[in-house]
């Protein structure tokens, strides 16, 4: 591709090809957001809002100059465009060093806006940048200006008109596939970055056939100024299918390599897989062991036919500490500490150690705060690589309204991974508790076979757009102080919908409900056991379990069964602030199925700031049939989405 001094292609067709990577340098060149005067806001070295500020840096032999930019008969659109990749303008404000530095700065600037034409597929137009009244290219090796006003610099732009895609031809393993499947129709806007992605997407579905050589062995464009059309020619080589052959490990220090290596699933020896390769990624990250995580493929096959890959890691720091608050003004207030090790015995063995206070300034009186403490252990990769195991040992001293409880439990665990979106999970639990309530003072001791089904298929586990998300799990218990037999079953479910231009909004929406069988009475079951509602997690705008049936005393009972159900728009008005109107609704039974007899909702409105931990939530929300002496409003604050 040849380009006269002022960017015009000069030649009545243009050739780019595969192997000439210079060539494609202008159209893959990324256009540079506007610069704006913000202050930031950071938070653990997270930039929260606004723009960071760089340190100040001097600029040796500052020249200062006035930039001017004409975008000619450019639409709205590519006119913005063209603002935003103009450099020289954006940056006006900022000197730069030395009169060399304003040429250089002209230069980028040119190849950034035919960089922008290409993408609109606006390949006869043509960028003019005059210094000082001398085109750029006119001027001196060390050119000189006079600085007794700010440098004039002038850019001129002819967008040209739009070019349309003519004959596509597809060669070699490319021939097997459809252009259209790829956006290449007849007549369409040929922008250079269509026709980049065209044959990066060839290269990937090759290689989704198990063809891990494939690649890209031509592209020619040909851009007829006669007819305004351009002819695009992708041609490309799958190679042979394979399967994964050896898998190495570097950069391994106190992480067992064979653990790695079996724990990626890429040992087994499957069929060659980009997506493979992608999830064996994730799941080594998900460890928390590794700093960073790089697979690496062979860029040949292995003698037997297989391809040999490289795991390449860099260890994170093992121990770890840290500390979390959340908020409600119903509940009062909580804070969190934890310690933990991700490498205990060299397998990302993990320990971790946590204690949390709750209830802080709901009343003045220390001892009805809400008092865990825990410890936990998790092997991951036992006794297969799909299988991770689980033991914890929790202390808690709870106060809520409906009673008071004090409870030791152990549990230990084992889930286990059908495929990519199902988990299975099943153990054994025994707890302790002395309670409280409305019953009066009662004790336990509950031996227990909780076992649960996951299936996880949203498109983000922190903010999803889209997909659904559901539970099911049962428990089975024994109570050996008055030989009671018991079961919990419990079942939820969480979709997501995204509507409008990069989901701005999005439709979520959860139904969830549970029920107690067997035990004579209420009575006979732990009131931890029984089922409550209200709170941050179930409805909004009332107190943390104030949902219940009550006695003829008013005293909350807890029930056998509940339903639950919560529905939220979230807007997103900027790139980072979202609003969210939900309404919550629930009701609490003590029949072994809800009678609806008292339902009881909440609604409201919250305000998500997006982080790249998840997004800041703060939620305000009014009981709608408020209890006698309930609470008249609820605000909670926390991290992630309510559901």
């Amino acid at each position: 591709m040849q380009n006269d001094k002022t960017g015009r292609i000069n030649k009545r067709k243009l050739w780019v090809n595969a192997g000439t990577a210079a060539s494609l340098a202008a159209l893959v060149l990324l256009s540079p957001p506007l610069a704006t005067d913000a202050h930031a806001f950071k938070i653990f070295g997270i930039t929260l809002f606004g723009d960071d500020e760089d340190d100040a840096i001097e600029v040796i032999d500052p020249v200062r100059y006035d930039a001017t930019l004409d975008t000619g008969d450019a639409d709205k659109d590519l006119k913005e465009r063209l603002e935003n990749a103009a450099s020289l303008v954006n940056d006006e404000e900022q000197p730069v060093s030395g009169d060399l530095g304003v040429v250089i700065k002209a230069r980028e600037d040119r190849e950034r806006l035919i960089a922008v034409l290409y993408e609109e597929a606006r390949y006869g137009g043509t960028v003019q940048i005059s210094v000082a009244g001398t085109d750029i290219d006119s001027l001196p090796p060390n050119p000189t200006f006079d600085h007794s006003r700010p440098v004039p610099v002038t850019v001129r732009v002819d967008p040209g008109p739009v070019f349309a895609l003519g004959a596509v031809k597809m060669n070699g393993d490319a021939a097997r596939k459809n252009p259209e499947d790829y956006d290449l129709e007849l007549g369409e806007k040929a922008g250079s970055r269509l026709i980049l992605k065209a044959g990066e997407q060839v290269v990937v579905d090759l290689k989704k056939e198990g063809r891990p050589l494939a690649k890209l062995t031509e592209r020619e464009v040909t851009a007829d100024h006669r007819t305004t059309t351009v002819d695009v020619t992708l041609g490309a080589v799958g190679g042979p299918v394979a399967p994964f052959g050896a898998v190495a490990v570097k950069g391994a220090k106190t992480v067992d390599p064979n653990f790695i290596s079996r724990y990626s699933r890429l040992d087994k020896g499957g069929r060659y897989s980009p997506e493979q390769l992608k999830k064996a990624n994730d799941r080594l990250r998900e460890l928390g062991v590794f700093s960073s995580v790089t697979i690496r493929e062979a860029e040949a096959l292995a003698p037997d036919g297989s391809l040999p890959l490289t795991i390449e890691i860099s260890e994170g720091k093992h121990r770890y500490f840290g500390v979390g608050a959340e908020f409600s003004s119903i509940d009062g207030a909580g804070l969190q500490g934890y310690w933990g090790h991700r490498n205990l015995f060299g397998q990302a063995e993990s320990l971790r150690i946590e204690g949390k206070v709750s209830g802080i300034g709901a009343t003045t009186d220390v001892t009805t705060y809400d008092y865990s403490a825990g410890i936990i252990f998790t092997k991951p990769g036992f006794p297969v690589p799909e299988s991770t195991f689980e033991s914890r040992l929790e202390a808690k001293s709870e106060s809520p309204d409906a009673y008071d409880a004090q409870t030791i439990i152990y549990s230990a665990n084992l889930a286990y991974e059908l495929n990519d979106t199902d988990k299975l999970k099943g153990g054994g639990e025994i707890a302790y508790t002395s309670t409280e309530d409305a019953f009066g003072k009662n004790q336990y001791l509950t031996l227990s076979l909780p076992v649960s089904f996951e299936r996880d298929a949203r498109d983000n586990k922190l903010d999803p757009t889209e997909g659904y998300y559901a539970t099911l799990s049962a428990k089975p218990s024994y109570e050996t102080l008055e030989g009671t037999i018991f079961s919990s079953f419990e079942g939820s479910i969480s979709g997501y919908l995204g509507l409008g231009e990069e989901n701005r909004v999005v439709l979520a929406g959860r139904l969830a409900a549970g029920t107690l069988i067997g035990g004579d009475d209420l009575e006979s079951i732990p009131a931890t056991r029984r089922f409550f509602a209200g709170g941050g997690g179930s409805v909004r705008g009332y107190a943390y379990r104030e949902i219940s049936p009550y006695n003829s005393e008013d005293e909350a009972t807890g029930g056998r069964s509940y339903a639950l159900g919560s529905f939220e728009v979230r807007l997103k008005v900027t790139e980072n602030i979202g609003v969210v109107p939900f309404i919550d609704v629930g009701t609490v039974s003590t029949e072994i199925t809800p009678d609806f007899s008292d339902i009881r909702a909440g609604a409201g409105v919250g305000i998500r700031y997006a982080t790249p931990f998840g997004p800041l939530r703060l939620d305000v929300a009014l009981p709608l049939q408020r209890y006698d002496g309930g609470s008249q409003y609820g605000i909670y604050a926390g991290i992630g989405q309510a559901f």
